[in-house]
């Protein structure tokens, strides 16, 4: 059945080459119209966009707005928002609407439609961006990786959102996302709204790690800057439970999946202090060998049990940012996609080759670059970043914003900025001569400050700064939640075993 009929001139509608169905927009409005019930029924990706005939766009928008505010939407209601539209007069006005309606399919079909009008729109876009690709190629003043890794930006954004373009989103739209996330922080475990550290204090600092969030990790040399990102990433891995939706995909509902970018250690490096975490075997006598049959057995048990974990590690050093996100990508495209990025760390994070730009610029460069990563993938980024020497010159060496290297573009990208600071580090190279009073009272001072461990948070956009102390045991490099009554023996009990 021709559904154009209706219209005045079937010439007035635009019919080029690109791929679409006239029809099946029509008899899709007309269903909707007839049954405003229908439209639950249909999948939450078709947006007014995925229209081809541009009338047919502001239709299902007033279609869809009225639905949403509880109002009736049928063609004599809907007419009172189209009388100053004149492809609305063009196409026939009221009696347009109501042929729709007259010529609606059953409601059982609407889905049908709806999914031929979202798989035409995201052909047309396949067929814009194609010949975007086929004009830039020949361009000799743009590399050619850098026109694959743009490309794949831009089809990596049309799969993941079905948007021919993300553009403006309206504000009650962005309020039914904040109040979809208050509701999973509420139902969620914990209250948190991001995700859990499982470092009871700091994701009570921060309410979690919160999607689409760039955070920076910095510290002095041996401070455990990485022990505590590793931390992290693994608790979030090992942690990970999901749901299967509807569609078959994958829902997280606990934990998560993660990428760990190791620019300085290599994969095995990371993955044998992951091992002394988990087994509780010392990370030293791991390197050294010194190990009898009980540790062997504590390994063996703790591989079986982690080695399921969804965590990604990519050891590639001084990796240019259009690569890292570009793996980042193609990562969060797989069946169990991307919850958390950590990259450890910024400064050796590169811009590519041939660039001509100062230090400060690279990075400016590159902290602009994983900022609009968790933006586009929506997960939390982790960036460690080292601390100038200024810090050793001060009595009291626990860091600041104004310590970080290139602190500029870093302070003004990130979410949060937190410090790692161990007072213990720094007293155990003032060892006062044995025998002595001061000896005495070091000796004191070391034996309650040698399991502890601070977390400084600099700056959080989203929350409050301030002080956050943990449990550090330096023989597996691991951090966890302290005991509050001062019982550092029992400070790991908190992280599941």
């Amino acid at each position: 059945m021709n559904y154009l009929a209706s219209a005045p001139d079937s010439a007035s509608i635009s019919v080029t080459s690109l791929p679409h169905n006239l029809e099946a927009e029509q008899a899709l409005l007309g269903a909707l119209m007839y049954d405003n019930g229908v439209f639950e029924r249909l999948s939450d990706r078709l947006r007014d966009i995925h229209f081809y005939e541009p009338f047919h766009q502001r239709l299902y928008k007033a279609i869809e707005e009225h639905i949403r505010q509880g109002l009736l939407a049928e063609p004599t209601i809907l007419m009172g928002r189209f009388n100053q539209d004149p492809a609305f007069t063009e196409f026939g006005g009221l009696r347009y609407l109501a042929d729709l309606v007259d010529r609606a399919p059953p409601a059982a079909n609407a889905p049908d439609y709806a999914r031929v009008i979202y798989d035409l729109a995201l052909r047309r876009e396949l067929i814009r961006i194609g010949g975007q690709i086929a004009k830039d190629a020949p361009d000799p003043e743009r590399p050619a990786e850098e026109q694959i890794e743009q490309a794949e930006q831009t089809l990596y954004s049309l799969a993941e959102t079905g948007k021919p373009s993300s553009g403006f989103v309206t504000f009650s739209h962005a309020l039914a996302g904040a109040v979809e996330m208050a509701g999973e922080a509420y139902q969620r475990e914990g209250k948190l709204a991001g995700l859990a550290t499982r470092l009871d204090d700091l994701d009570q600092k921060l309410g979690g790690l919160h999607p689409s969030d760039l955070l920076i990790l910095a510290g002095r040399p041996s401070m455990g800057k990485t022990a505590l990102a590793t931390n992290i990433a693994f608790n979030v891995a090992r942690n990970y439970k999901y749901e299967i939706q509807p569609d078959g995909s994958r829902k997280t509902v606990d934990g998560g999946v993660v990428a760990f970018y190791s620019l300085e250690m290599s994969a095995e490096q990371l993955a044998m202090r992951m091992l002394a975490d988990a087994s509780g075997v010392s990370s030293d006598k791991l390197r050294k060998g010194e190990i009898d049959a009980s540790d062997f057995a504590k390994l063996r048990e703790a591989a079986i049990e982690i080695g399921e974990s969804p965590l990604y590690i990519d050891a590639t050093g001084g990796i240019s940012i259009s690569k890292l996100a570009a793996r980042a990508r193609r990562l969060a495209r797989m069946e169990h996609g991307l919850d958390l990025i950590v990259v450890d760390y910024l400064q050796l994070v590169t811009v590519g080759e041939g660039s001509t730009k100062n230090r400060v610029q690279e990075v400016a460069e590159i902290t602009g670059g994983l900022k609009a990563l968790a933006k586009e993938l929506n997960v939390p980024i982790i960036a460690l970043s080292q601390l100038s020497r200024q810090v050793e010159q001060r009595d009291d060496k626990r860091p600041q914003l104004s310590d970080l290297r290139e602190s500029g573009s870093i302070e003004q990208d990130a979410d949060c900025v937190m410090f790692v600071y161990r007072e213990s580090y720094y007293l155990g190279r003032a060892e006062p001569r044995e025998g002595t009073e001061e000896h005495l009272k070091w000796q004191e001072d070391m034996d309650r400050l040698q399991h502890q461990a601070e977390v400084v948070i600099g700056k959080q956009r989203h929350g409050p700064i301030g002080i956050v102390k943990l449990a550090f045991d330096a023989n597996t490099t691991r951090f966890g939640n302290l005991a509050h009554d001062g019982r550092y023996g029992a400070a790991f009990s908190d992280i599941p075993e």
